[in-house]
């Protein structure tokens, strides 16, 4: 007998070897219907996978992400079998599950174009409705490979070898396709009620440029018709909303051939930058930060001693000056170190918070590059806090604080990510328990739910991540907290304490819009470039009606210029209709219409971008109402 204890914190005995599924079908009929897997001690198992040992059991349905993967794990394997069954000679590379939906990687000697596209799906529709069976099995590593070879799948044998010489090799058939793969699956094709092939992009095989650049199909799959609709919606929505369109439309920034991955602000784009730059001085003086600047070129060395050397060398520019190597930092924190260390600091000092605006450089593979969301050059919104240990608990709550202030500001929702010990880290077991440990005390303290990423830190500490939801349920990693114990060990930082001996800080690294450009480009996308007023690059523009009123809405125009109010006029000779709708289509929030009556009354007409016209009012009326909501940081 073994004993199995769920989700709830009931324990159920049952027989030894009874499978996943039975015990579903034990709690409920209708969770049989619906699981899709469970989670076992940590590990995930198919549904008619046996449990032999007690246990603790979840069981996984869409709503989890453990099954949404096992789901749309299993619909990669139905698109690669509905390939094969149409081009027999296409050869198989990878097919894993992904962030809302699925791809597969294939090498085939023709374009995979829209009406293949579609004549794939339908023939994936054709293997769900047959419900085939999925089946796991193993072989030898000599027989797995030999039998890849027989079917011409050069990619398979080449995983194959890659593979530990003494492991048994497992592979699934579904009818008369068979895969390499380890899983999980489902039981069957048939559970994939709904299924959507989307597009299809270039990928080199295992992401080398060296090697031969495959054909890659993406995917989505639901359980339910109208949960892919929701999601094909969504997707449209998206289209519209994509920041390189409409940066592009309102003139905000470019990408050009002469910079790749290197953006270019226009005059409108700095506007948005300036205010979110002077926002966040404000907030930090006020929070108790001091602004630096340092060097974005520092020399070689101090890249070794921080460690970045050994783990981002990659991904890193270098230079010679007087001979000597140099790097263009990807990170601003040894730079901020520095600062600390030009001098000796006493515990009443502590915590010293030094924020800084730092421009970063890295280097990302073109294919990689994404508008502003994935560029080679970026300014993070970094700061680096030393404190003794005994505040880490207040610093973090202070950091977790200020994250939540700027984030519902703008109107976001989020949830939180903590992620431990990466293989590849620095320091000892103690210093990432106790960092650890210090990160959940402080989020319990906050009472913020979590999920838990494990060894997915920072190689120098644990951190936790913030993970922003826009206004179309998109959701974008943006604010980090990170503790380090590691990097004032590497650089010897002190402070003098009440013994008067020296002891060793410990940092933070944190940032909140985590880049600049980065974060422009989610709030293009998030409010569909229709900016609130205090953030919009022109927040008035003024119309006449007849040339009567040129000078009237020179002189309205010179009183909101003095009130600071970014204004713009149009005194050119269209229909007034017209020029209301290309105002509109601007994205600019407020319209002043003035014709000969405004201009005898000495008011003006004012018309909103989405509640349309407002009624007449006083220049200073206007001047109260507008700048209430400018001060106020108002979202519209």
């Amino acid at each position: 007998m073994v004993n199995i204890r769920l989700k709830d914190g009931t324990i159920k005995e049952y027989e030894s070897g009874v499978t996943v599924y039975e015990i579903a079908n034990d709690i409920s009929g209708g969770l049989a219907r619906v699981a899709l897997g469970a989670t076992v001690n940590g590990k995930t198992f198919e549904l008619n996978d046996k449990i032999e040992c007690d246990s603790e059991v979840s069981i996984l349905t869409f709503n989890d992400d453990e099954g949404k993967r096992i789901f749309r794990h299993t619909s990669s394997h139905i698109l690669a079998q509905a390939v094969k069954r149409l081009y027999p000679d296409v050869k198989l590379a990878i097919g894993p599950a992904i962030e809302n939906g699925f791809y597969y990687d294939f090498d085939a000697d023709f374009v995979i174009t829209q009406e293949i596209l579609d004549k794939i799906e339908a023939e994936m529709k054709k293997v769900i409705k047959e419900d085939l069976k999925l089946e796991k099995f193993y072989l030898p590593r000599d027989e797995a490979v030999k039998f890849m070879e027989e079917k011409g799948e050069p990619y398979k044998v080449e995983l194959i070898n890659d593979l530990q010489e003494d492991a048994s090799i497992s592979f699934y058939k579904q009818g008369g396709f068979t895969d390499l793969c380890a899983g999980p699956h489902l039981q069957s094709t048939g559970k994939v009620k709904a299924i959507k092939l989307l597009s299809v992009a270039g990928a080199y095989w295992r992401g080398n440029e060296n090697n031969k650049m495959l054909q890659r199909i993406y995917g989505s799959s639901f359980t339910k018709k109208s949960e892919l609709d929701e999601y094909l919606n969504m997707l449209e929505e998206a289209k519209k909303r994509d920041h390189r369109k409409l940066g592009k439309e309102l003139d905000l920034f470019s990408i050009q051939d002469e910079g790749p991955g290197f953006p270019f602000f226009h005059p409108k784009g700095m506007v948005i930058r300036n205010e979110l730059e002077s926002f966040w001085r404000k907030i930090h003086v006020r929070n108790g930060y001091k602004e630096i600047k340092t060097p974005i070129i520092l020399n070689e060395e101090l890249w070794h001693r921080s460690g970045h050397w050994d783990h981002y060398k990659e991904n890193m520019y270098f230079t010679k000056i007087d001979g000597e190597n140099y790097a263009i930092k990807p990170m601003n924190c040894p730079g901020g170190i520095l600062v600390y260390k030009n001098k000796m600091h006493s515990y009443r000092e502590l915590p010293i918070r030094l924020g800084e605006l730092g421009l970063v450089h890295r280097h990302e593979l073109s294919g990689a590059l994404h508008g502003l969301m994935r560029v080679r050059n970026f300014t993070q919104d970094d700061a680096h806090i030393f404190m003794t240990p005994d505040q880490i608990k207040e610093e973090v709550l202070g950091v977790i604080r200020l994250t939540d202030y700027v984030y519902k500001l703008f109107g976001f929702d989020y949830h939180v990510e903590l992620s431990t010990r990466p293989e590849n880290s620095m320091g000892s077991d103690e210093d990432w328990e106790h960092a650890t440990n210090s990160l959940i005390e402080a989020l319990n303290a906050a009472k913020l739910e979590y999920k838990l990423n494990e060894g997915d830190g920072a190689f120098y500490g644990p951190k936790i991540d913030f993970h922003l939801k826009d206004s179309i349920g998109r959701t974008w990693q943006c604010g980090t907290i990170q503790l380090d114990f590691q990097m004032p060990e590497r650089f010897d930082l002190s402070y003098i304490g009440p013994d008067g001996e020296k002891h060793r800080p410990v940092m933070i690294h944190r940032t909140i819009f985590g880049s600049i450009e980065r974060f422009i480009g989610i709030l293009i996308e998030n409010y569909a470039g229709a900016f609130p007023v205090w953030l919009a690059p022109v927040q008035v523009q003024i119309m006449n009606i007849t040339d009567n009123q040129i000078n009237y809405v020179k002189t309205i125009e010179n009183k909101l210029l003095d009130d600071d109010i970014r204004v713009e006029v149009d005194l050119r000779n269209e229909k007034i209709g017209y020029k209301i709708r290309e105002a509109q289509m601007e994205k600019i929030p407020y319209m002043i219409v003035v014709g000969d009556k405004e201009m005898e009354k000495g008011v003006v007409s004012v018309r909103h971008r989405k509640l349309g016209d407002m009624g007449t009012m006083t220049i200073d009326e206007f001047l109260d109402m507008i700048n209430q909501k400018i001060n106020g940081k108002v979202a519209e």
